[in-house]
């Protein structure tokens, strides 16, 4: 196997694109993330759901249980002692004086999605293709915007509206709701802090979030 060298394809596709200034493509769609849950269709993956920040369609795309840790980890600012892969990818970004600008996710194919990391290197674009789920854990952590084309809304999203809209947010709230981690109640804020810390050394970041979302719970009630 020939190794890549500057631009040249990476297993029969071009992953890397230099240019100047990027290129005008079809109009963008800006998303947020709106949520993360468990996955109806496919057990033991997760559904990460983005939304038009100017609309009401949303757009559910399946990632693993790690991918939706490490987005999951960035959301809720949780610092790990070890650097997580994608926390890793940005220091040395930002070591070699690289920034990312955005992400779009690009393309879709017999139900997968593509994406691509926009990044500037000193004025210079560098197009990177990526997975999606790593494409979203990075711009959680760059906190940059986040793009998809008009044909990928059209093929893959749906639209909530009324008591569809409604059904979600219960959905969204019962998904990530931290009194579903068994026991937690029971403890104090110390000793869930203690325990935290624990499950963070553990890398354990799906009991760290409900952990912290409890910890916050508590808080909030005694303002």
């Amino acid at each position: 196997m020939q190794p890549f060298r500057g631009n040249q394809p990476l297993y029969g596709f071009e992953s890397v694109v230099t240019r100047k200034y990027p290129t005008e493509k079809m109009n963008k769609i800006e998303l947020k993330i709106m949520a993360i849950s468990r996955s109806v269709t496919q057990t033991n993956n997760y559904a990460v759901v983005l939304g038009e920040t100017s609309g009401s369609r949303r757009l559910p795309v399946i990632i693993g249980s790690f991918e939706a840790q490490a987005i999951a980890v960035a959301i809720e600012g949780m610092v790990n002692s070890r650097p997580m892969t994608h926390d890793l990818f940005r220091n040395t970004l930002e070591t070699l004086d690289v920034q990312l600008r955005e992400v779009i996710i690009n393309n879709l194919q017999e139900g997968i999605f593509y994406a691509r990391l926009v990044l500037d290197r000193m004025g210079e674009i560098i197009e990177v293709d990526s997975r999606t789920s790593d494409a979203l854990a990075l711009a959680i952590r760059y906190d940059c915007p986040i793009y998809t084309y008009e044909f990928i809304m059209e093929s893959a999203s749906v639209v909530l509206e009324g008591e569809d809209e409604e059904e979600f947010e219960e959905y969204e709230k019962e998904a990530t709701d931290p009194e579903k981690e068994a026991g937690l109640t029971s403890y104090t804020i110390g000793e869930l802090q203690q325990m935290l810390e624990d499950v963070l050394g553990e890398e354990d970041y799906e009991k760290a979030a409900n952990i912290r979302d409890e910890i916050n719970r508590r808080k909030a009630s005694n303002d």
